[in-house]
């Protein structure tokens, strides 16, 4: 790690850091109240993948929908109107929106085939915005003379690595550079996060082994057909496995890689100094095995 212990942490004069974890258990919120202290800058994995790497295709997507409607597409094939995504750090939808859900049109569902290739695209995307973090490091404090650096990760950064290999090219690159912290949350944190999820589910992405068996399982559970799929139905049985398939990946990325924090920890965190404090803390559990 490139913080070895609470004092070299404390003495930094540059501290950075990457939060990963499932998504709604204080990744942003945390990086938010950093930024807004005026020193952090926030790099945004989700925010690089939806302007860098999947912008094309999101604008694409919705010019194809667009293209449907007389109207829209004699406008859109004269250069009258222009069709882009409005995406922000706190609106994410349009990358949700793309990444779509599995099963019947009829429901606003994606065929397996089409689901599945804009799966491998996230995936690709989301390796090149992490394999990003060096440059924006770099550009924060030349560009913008930002000290200290968050790198902000969705919760499917475990999908494409692999923890236990101590040459993951993924893995290296981050703990040259960051600080890996784990914010861990505990079966009440699931549970809640299950019910939130099970209110609204979102498109999410998954490791193409990992979809494969729970797709197939849903077909034989359900008995029917691929596009007979309720595709809300599937991403809600889906996702309470997710939580639990990536569960050990997290926790074998902060014992290989970083560090571990709780929600609540981090939900206590009100300034910069609260959350030094906090890693300083941890850093000192490590190092006694704690």
């Amino acid at each position: 790690m490139i913080y070895g212990s609470a004092r070299e942490w404390r003495e930094a004069e540059r501290k950075k850091v990457l939060f990963f974890g499932m998504s709604g258990l204080g990744k942003t919120h945390v990086s938010n109240l950093l930024r807004d202290q005026g020193d952090w800058f926030h790099y945004s994995i989700d925010y690089r993948i939806g302007t860098r790497y999947m912008g094309e295709y999101i604008a694409d997507n919705a010019k194809a929908h667009a293209m449907k409607v007389p109207f829209l597409r004699d406008l859109l094939l004269s250069d009258s109107i222009f069709i882009g995504s409005n995406i922000s750090f706190s609106n994410l939808t349009p990358v949700a929106a793309y990444l779509g859900k599995p099963g019947n049109p009829e429901l606003g569902g994606l065929e397996i085939s089409e689901y599945r290739r804009r799966q491998e695209q996230f995936r690709q995307a989301e390796i090149h915005a992490l394999l990003d973090t060096e440059y924006f490091i770099d550009r924060a404090q030349r560009l913008y003379g930002y000290p200290h650096f968050i790198c902000d990760t969705g919760g499917s950064i475990c999908e494409w690595v692999e923890p236990d290999d101590p040459n993951d090219h993924v893995l290296t690159e981050l703990s040259r550079h960051t600080l890996m912290i784990w914010i861990k949350g505990d079966e009440a944190h699931t549970e809640k996060l299950v019910r939130r999820f099970d209110k609204a589910p979102k498109p999410m992405s998954y490791q193409p082994e990992f979809l494969t068996r729970v797709w197939d399982e849903f077909l034989a559970r359900e008995g029917c057909a691929e596009d007979e799929v309720d595709p809300d139905a599937f991403i809600r049985w889906t996702y309470a496995q997710a939580l639990a398939h990536r569960q050990p990946r997290y926790e074998a990325m902060a014992r290989n890689w970083g560090i571990t924090v709780t929600a609540d920890e981090i939900g206590a965190v009100r300034d910069a100094g609260d959350f030094d404090e906090l890693i300083e803390r941890t850093l000192e559990a490590r190092a006694k095995g704690t």
